[in-house]
């Protein structure tokens, strides 16, 4: 079988691991989804274009939220129809390296230096799009530096500032890849548990996220003069991917505030703020 197209690789590596998530079997998936088995292992396999409702049906069996799978598919999706290499522009050849050029690597590299043009950043551009988002798939957190150094991808934000409170930030599309930062390191609380404060310049909003809790664990965010966002751990497949609070928007950021509220008995209420 010839290898797949990146874009395609990084949304099978994506499929894999939410289904990891679901604790199912190939026959369990196909008992609760109008896909046979055969179906879903070509899916998982790259066998077969996957359909946008199955990455739909797989993220809600895993508890999963599915802005980031998503992505993934739409990419995807461009080079299984021929979108991609239909619109892909054509990067202008490299010109000879100069008469004085010694050794491969030297002439490489000035060959590089002289590569012009719009369609190599937007080559490169989009290639680095599908890993920065398939890190973000792949292993939650990994992406979020390297995300923060490049533009924001994907469709734009569903709110701004005071239109933001109350929203969920992965519908509105504020914690995409480089849009949002986290105010602070990660806080380990006394039962394992992290949680961080999120802000995002582009919606100008923040909200809180949690992961590696338990049931009936919560996360509550407040800042002065704005209603508070509490989300709790309600299902065991929650435990096990990032749960977030939905968004304050426009508030001042270093009077939020976070806190840790573990299931009744656990431990004590823990709370932090931005550094």
């Amino acid at each position: 079988m010839s290898a797949l197209a990146p874009e395609c690789a990084a949304l099978t590596e994506g499929l894999r691991a939410v289904k990891a998530r679901t604790g199912l079997s190939l026959t369990g998936l196909a008992e609760r989804t109008p896909y046979s088995r055969s179906s879903w292992e070509r899916y998982l396999n790259g066998k077969k274009p996957v359909p946008r409702q199955a990455v739909e049906a797989l993220c809600a069996m895993a508890g999963e939220p599915s802005a980031r799978l998503l992505a993934l598919w739409e990419l995807a999706d461009a080079e299984w129809s021929g979108r991609a290499r239909s619109t892909r522009p054509t990067v202008p050849s490299a010109p000879a390296a100069p008469p004085a050029a010694t050794g491969a690597f030297d002439g490489a590299r000035r060959d590089y230096r002289l590569v012009v043009g719009a369609g190599l950043a937007v080559v490169v551009a989009a290639m680095t799009g599908v890993l920065i988002v398939a890190l973000s798939v792949l292993n939650p957190g990994t992406a979020d530096q390297a995300g923060a150094a490049l533009p924001a991808l994907g469709p734009a934000p569903g709110c701004q500032g005071g239109t933001c409170a109350g929203k969920d930030p992965d519908r509105m599309f504020c914690g995409l890849p480089g849009r949002a930062d986290s105010l602070g390191p990660p806080h380990r609380t006394a039962t394992g548990a992290y949680m961080e404060i999120r802000y995002s310049t582009v919606c100008a909003a923040a909200w809180g996220r949690i992961w590696h809790a338990r049931v009936g664990d919560a996360i509550e965010l407040s800042a002065p003069g704005a209603r508070s966002r509490r989300t709790v751990i309600k299902h065991a497949t929650d435990t096990g991917v990032y749960r977030f609070t939905s968004m304050i928007g426009a508030p001042a950021r270093d009077t939020l505030r976070l806190c840790f509220l573990p299931v009744s008995g656990a431990g004590r209420k823990e709370c932090v703020s931005p550094h």
